[in-house]
C-alpha cells in the first residue's frame, strides 16, 4: 500500500475529476494522500475536501510563490487551524529564487513564521526549496536552534550538501516523479543515500508525471511508478519500499496514526 505524500487535489486539473482520480489511486494501490494547502483562501476548500474522504489529510500554509501578496505575517494565522483531525502539517512553505514571483525577503519572513507555527503545533512542515540552497540551509539550521521541528523537503531538486544540512537536522526528504527523468542523475544519487527511515515519495500532482506518463497530467495512481523506480535505484522491491515510506510517513505525519 502506497501513499502520496504531497498532491494539489483542489487544483482544477484534478478536481473536476476527483471522484476518478481517487478511483485510479484506489486502484493503483495508493491508499492515503495528502492534500496540500497553497494559500489560505484555499484552505476551506482543501480541508471540506480531505474531511470527506478517509483517505485524504490536509496541510495549511502559503507557498513562496504567493508570499507577496498572501504571506503570512504571524504563525496565529496558521495556527488557528490546526486543531481539526484532518490538518496534519504546516505548509508548503520555504523557499523558490528561482521563479522569484515573490521577494526573498518576503519568502524567508513568511517561511519563519511557517516554522514558528510547527515549532509551537508540533506538526511537521512541508518545505519547498528551489535555487535556494544557501539561505534553505541556513534558515533550517538557525531555527532548528531556537527549537526543534519536524519536516519533510518535498520534491527534492537541490544539492547533496543541502540533502546533508536537512538530513542531519532530523528532517525527511520526498522525491517526486522528477527522479525518474533522463537528466535527473544528481538527484537519483541523493535518493541512493537518504537513509531508508527518512524516505518519502510523492507526485506533487497535477505537475511533474513520472516516466512513463511524462507529459500528461500528473495524479496520484501515479505515486506507484515513482515507488518502483527509487525502489529499483535501492535494489529492494517495490512492495518493500510501498512499505517503508508508508511507515515514514505515518511517523512524520503522526495525527495520521489516529485519523
Amino acid at each position: 500500500m502506497l501513499v502520496d505524500s504531497h498532491c494539489h487535489l483542489d487544483f482544477p486539473e484534478l478536481i473536476a475529476d476527483i471522484d476518478g482520480v481517487l478511483e485510479r489511486a484506489n486502484a493503483a494501490g495508493v491508499v492515503e494522500m495528502l492534500a496540500i494547502c497553497t494559500r489560505l483562501d484555499r484552505f476551506p476548500d482543501i480541508l471540506e475536501l480531505a474531511a470527506t474522504d478517509d483517505r485524504l489529510w490536509c496541510s495549511v500554509g502559503v507557498h513562496p510563490h504567493e508570499a507577496d501578496d498572501a504571506g503570512v505575517e504571524s504563525p496565529e494565522v496558521l495556527l488557528a487551524e490546526v486543531d481539526h483531525a484532518k490538518v496534519v502539517a504546516i505548509g508548503e512553505t520555504g523557499l523558490d529564487f528561482y521563479y522569484e514571483t515573490s521577494s526573498r525577503e518576503a519568502q524567508q519572513r513568511s517561511f519563519r513564521h511557517h516554522i514558528s507555527a510547527a515549532r509551537t503545533s508540533g506538526l511537521p512542515i512541508v518545505i519547498h526549496s528551489r535555487d535556494a540552497d544557501d539561505e534553505m540551509a541556513a534558515i533550517l539550521t538557525q531555527e532548528m536552534e531556537q527549537g526543534a521541528f519536524g519536516g519533510v523537503i518535498h520534491c527534492f531538486t537541490a544539492s547533496q550538501r543541502l540533502a546533508e544540512v536537512a538530513l542531519s537536522l532530523g528532517l525527511y526528504i520526498s522525491f517526486s516523479g522528477i527522479v525518474t527523468f533522463k537528466n535527473a542523475q544528481d538527484i537519483r544519487d541523493v535518493a541512493q543515500m537518504v537513509p531508508i527511515d527518512r524516505l518519502l515519495i510523492e507526485t506533487d500532482a497535477p505537475y511533474l508525471a513520472p516516466v512513463p506518463h511524462r507529459g500528461k497530467c500528473n495524479e496520484p495512481a501515479f505515486v506507484a511508478d515513482t515507488a518502483a523506480y527509487v525502489a529499483g535505484l535501492r535494489g529492494i522491491n517495490r512492495d518493500a519500499l510501498a512499505e517503508v515510506t508508508t511507515r515514514n510517513f505515518h511517523t512524520l505525519f503522526e495525527k495520521t496514526r489516529s485519523g
